[in-house]
């Protein structure tokens, strides 16, 4: 297997911090490498000295002659003054960039919702990374390089990715090499692993679920090695201790064996027990939403871009919503950008009112809220870690132990010193898990975090998950990260068309969801015949080739006959959802313990959702007859 790049005994050092210390790696055609380690420890940097942007301090960085490699930065380069199609295809003629299926796909698969003429500078910070990764992805490159590419992505522009990725190129062809905290992600697309630490690089078999299970072995042999390691100095110890007339008897080389064992004692690693604090008692009701319709365009997610008041939608974001939420209940709430996430969870807290419907909130509630932009720090931004933990009680109760806010902030990960920085100067995993743990504090018994997992290491998230495991009250969760929604989560709700629906499937089913209805909207597009606006670009140059008509051939008859057997199969398949709906509610009427009638139950759904394709399948069959 030919190499494609390398770097030997690369050094890189920091005014503060050894980065890489004379660090030897390959990589191969084929190689589809995750890496991992905690933040600052070196990760985007590796990249960028493999990518040959940054020079070592020593040592070299070689690249095959032929090999192009492609970089996506954590931060974009793009021209704000810029158009979309500029910054995308550059001056890359209509006719080739059209004409590709390859391209075409990309722009479909990543921006088929940007303004294809829209100046780059009025998009929002999802829709410019979006733009900045089909740029980087309609490349023709031999290596890839990409730094959390899953930033902003939400969770069915993170699957069409993966799927990108894994048929970009040929078994044993190219090589990708991928920073991301997304596990999933990680799982899905990388064959091999690095895990950055310490100056060092530790190369990995397999995905993040192998490279796991790699390191809790090496741990484990690492600890019994500590252990027997301990044990001899335990005894050099005593041996050491023998009175001082003895002591001036004993061999040189022994005494300095036994003070080595005794310097080399390495630093306990940060553990987190935060298993169960104390919460507000919650009463028998919760949260009831009820028949909701509510927040129009002046309340959708954060994330989307704005528009002008002569565009907004005349239909609310949220429509005849139904959501009960009970104590200990533990839900998801799936749905792209912009679907209304944000606005539900304002409902849930009484911070929107419906424009129809109603919200109950129990007595006993007391919401603990993380939001995406972590507005909660603002207040005290001026004021150090300490002086913010001095707020809070000095005394709270663990797992029936008493501690304080700053060992409680130890456990997340923060030291002492630390604890004296200003919250200002904090990066964004710092302030995130601050955040959280100043939520926490405050004892709420209903939990709503969007996005957690923001800006924090693989390490860390799995620290936050442990967290979130023995939490004892309500938990209300948004996030993109497939893996922490499986983990935390014990059943998942999604936002479609502003109805929220129950995905007993979990993650899987709602991206089939989308991916059925995202199909049908096209098919229904393409009926209606292709319209001047909204159009993405790939399909607005392909439309004017492909115009339905009399050039076809067939007879009006045949046509009609065509139009109504479509009209007949659209009905069909509206039956046939409803169907399924009806048949996935009544999974919850089933006694949990009744194995025999939940697989007969599933059996059904399984069978009315294969009804379902063979329509979907006809329905298609027929519309291409008809060039629509």
């Amino acid at each position: 297997m030919a190499i494609l790049l390398g770097c030997d005994s690369v050094h890189l050092e920091f005014p503060t911090k050894l980065i890489l210390g004379n660090v030897t790696l390959g990589v191969d055609e084929g190689d589809r490498i995750g890496i991992v380690g905690t933040n600052g420890d070196g990760k985007s940097t590796l990249l960028s000295v493999l990518a040959g942007t940054l020079e070592p301090d020593e040592g070299r960085v070689t690249h095959r002659r032929d090999v192009h490699v492609g970089l996506l930065g954590q931060r974009d380069s793009l021209d704000s003054d810029d158009t979309v199609h500029h910054a995308v295809v550059g001056d890359m003629p209509e006719y080739e960039w059209a004409a590709s299926p390859r391209i075409r796909q990309i722009l479909d698969g990543l921006i088929a919702d940007v303004p294809w003429e829209g100046k780059v500078g009025e998009l929002s910070g999802g829709q410019r990374r979006r733009v900045d990764l089909a740029r980087l992805l309609i490349g023709t490159y031999d290596v890839l390089m990409l730094d959390e590419p899953t930033n902003h992505l939400d969770m069915r522009t993170i699957n069409w990715l993966a799927e990108h990725l894994k048929q970009r190129w040929h078994a044993g062809a190219g090589a990708l090499l991928v920073v991301t905290h997304d596990r999933w992600f990680l799982d899905e697309v990388c064959t091999s692993m690095w895990e950055v630490h310490d100056g060092k690089v530790d190369p990995f078999e397999g995905g993040y679920s192998a490279y796991i299970l790699q390191r809790v072995e090496r741990d484990r042999m690492a600890q019994v090695a500590e252990e027997r390691r301990r044990n001899m100095a335990r005894k050099e110890l005593a041996w050491l201790s023998r009175g001082a007339q003895a002591r001036s008897t004993k061999p040189k080389f022994r005494v300095d064996a036994a003070r080595e064992l005794i310097a080399d004692v390495p630093p306990v690693r940060n553990e987190l027990e935060l298993k169960r604090l104390a919460v507000s008692r919650l009463g028998k009701q919760v949260i009831d939403v009820l028949d909701v319709t509510a927040g129009y365009a002046d309340a959708v997610d954060a994330s989307t871009p704005k528009v002008d008041s002569a565009a907004r939608p005349s239909s609310p974001v949220l429509k005849d919503v139904t959501w009960l939420i009970g104590a200990g209940d533990r839900y998801g709430l799936l749905g792209a950008n912009g679907a209304g996430k944000t606005t539900l969870l304002d409902v849930i807290q009484g911070k929107i009112a419906p424009v129809a419907g109603r919200v109950k909130i129990g007595q006993t509630v007391k919401f603990g809220v993380l939001s995406q932009q972590l507005h909660e720090l603002d207040p005290f931004e001026n004021d150090t870690i300490r002086e913010v933990l001095s707020r809070y009680k000095r005394v709270y109760v663990v797992d029936g132990k008493e501690t304080s806010p700053e060992k409680l902030l130890e456990r997340l990960g923060f030291t002492t010193k630390q604890q004296w920085s200003r919250i200002c100067d904090l990066s964004g995993g710092q302030k995130r898990r601050l955040s959280l743990l100043l939520t926490i504090l405050e004892e709420p018994n209903v939990l709503i975090l969007d996005e957690p997992g923001n800006d924090l290491d693989t390490d860390m998230l799995a620290i936050v998950e442990d967290l979130l495991d023995g939490w004892p009250g309500t938990l209300i969760l948004v996030t993109h990260d497939r893996f922490l929604m499986e983990r935390v989560t014990d059943s998942q709700f999604a936002l479609i068309d502003g109805h929220l629906r129950h995905m007993p499937g979990g993650v899987d089913q709602y991206l089939k969801v989308a991916d059925e209805l995202d199909a049908a909207a096209s098919a229904r597009r393409a009926e209606a015949g292709p319209s001047s606006g909204g159009a993405s670009p790939a399909s607005s140059s392909s439309s004017k080739k492909a115009q339905p008509g009399a050039a076809s051939g067939m007879s009006n008859a045949e046509r009609q006959r065509l139009k109504k057997e479509v009209a007949s199969l659209e009905r069909k398949m509206d039956t046939r959802r409803a169907r399924i709906e009806e048949l996935e509610a009544g999974m919850f009427d089933i006694d949990p313990t009744d194995f025999a009638a939940l697989t007969a139950q599933q059996e059904s759904i399984a069978a009315a959702k294969d009804e379902l394709d063979e329509l979907e399948m006809a329905w298609l069959e027929a519309s291409e007859q008809l060039g629509e």
